[in-house]
């Protein structure tokens, strides 16, 4: 199994929109082969920060699902929104 921890900081006012856009790509992920589970957070202390953890059967599962043409084409939606890129790290157990 692995984990798989996505940390985003939102630039501005663009919570709501970047809240749905993580919405649909959970919608899509959960419909993947592999995915066992995920969650959102944010941080208390920023509102703006937020972490993105699922879990996949397999780091295998992970990069098809990380491959998706649909799961980038919302990424790229994501990233536009965001101070800086998307930080991804993906640990196993």
């Amino acid at each position: 199994m692995v984990k798989v921890l996505l940390e985003r900081t939102i630039k501005g006012k663009q919570v709501m929109e970047i809240v749905r856009l993580l919405r649909q790509m959970r919608v899509l992920a959960m419909q993947q082969p592999g995915y066992i589970s995920g969650e959102t957070l944010h941080a208390v202390d920023d509102p703006n920060h937020y972490l993105v953890i699922s879990t996949w059967e397999s780091q295998e599962h992970w990069e098809a699902w990380f491959n998706n043409t649909e799961r980038q084409r919302l990424q790229a939606e994501v990233d536009r929104q965001l101070e800086s890129p998307t930080s991804l790290r993906v640990f196993t157990y």
